[in-house]
């Protein structure tokens, strides 16, 4: 599916927080935001997915405005996985992923071999098939993200959001689960704030400054010294590598 989002302006009382954000993202393409902490990413992924409604513009997913879809068939063709989940009541592993079933429900309709295949499967695709019965308040920050991730999954999405779903996680699943998001045969929208991260995994990358677009395109056509200083306010070297489309970025200390 695709998605296309144009001129969206949005604030909070008299403060803008996006304003005139237009982007627009191909079938089973990842795209990064990435921007300084306050640019406007998660408030930018909130509009994309429905959760927020823009103050004017409007966002598209494949062809429809999003603003018409009831929110249950929209919850049936997007998913969004937030930075940071909490919840206080004991429940299991298995228990948080099935509620990625909801929307394909009937308040009357009973638990079916599919639903349950589908929660198996999202468990399996992020690692966590051997904690389905796992208590949710013993799991590691790291672990309730990629669970997390698995309840997106179990949605059966066309569309997956993400806002930091890197938080709390080592390296090794930090690029794992990013490999599984490019992987997915889904349209992705992600936002990062490991610049090199978003390098290695997306196809192209969207800059926020301030709420507004200042640049989009190829990693390294976006991921350049010029704008790491401009943007971020940090001295880079930035090497390209072969075909000069996956730049690896070293900061200096001074």
């Amino acid at each position: 599916m695709t998605v296309v989002a144009g001129n969206l302006v949005w604030g909070v009382r008299n403060k803008a927080i996006l304003s005139d954000v237009s982007l627009s993202v191909a079938q089973g393409e990842t795209l990064g935001l990435i921007g300084p902490n306050g640019s406007g990413k998660s408030s930018l992924l909130r509009l994309l997915a429905g959760l927020k409604r823009p103050q004017s513009g409007r966002v598209k997913i494949n062809g429809q405005d999003i603003a018409t879809v009831p929110r249950r068939a929209l919850a049936r063709q997007v998913a969004f996985v937030q930075q940071n989940a909490a919840t206080d009541t004991n429940v299991s592993v298995r228990d948080v992923v099935r509620l990625g079933r909801t929307p394909h429900r009937s308040a009357l309709s009973g638990w079916s071999a599919a639903d349950e295949a589908a929660v198996s499967g999202a468990l399996a695709s992020v690692g966590m098939g051997d904690h389905v019965a796992q208590a949710w308040q013993t799991l590691s920050g790291g672990e309730r993200q990629r669970v997390h991730i698995a309840r997106a999954l179990a949605q059966a999405p066309r569309v997956m959001f993400l806002d930091e779903p890197t938080n709390h996680l080592d390296i090794q699943h930090q690029i794992e689960i990013l490999r599984m998001v490019r992987d997915l045969d889904l349209t992705s929208i992600v936002a990062l704030h490991d610049l090199n991260l978003a390098a290695m995994f997306c196809d192209r990358i969207l800059v926020l400054q301030a709420g507004r677009v200042v640049a989009c395109g190829g990693p390294g056509d976006v991921l350049t010294e010029d704008l790491l200083h401009r943007i971020f306010r940090v001295q880079a070297e930035v090497s390209p590598s072969a075909d000069g489309a996956r730049p690896h970025i070293r900061f200096r200390a001074g």
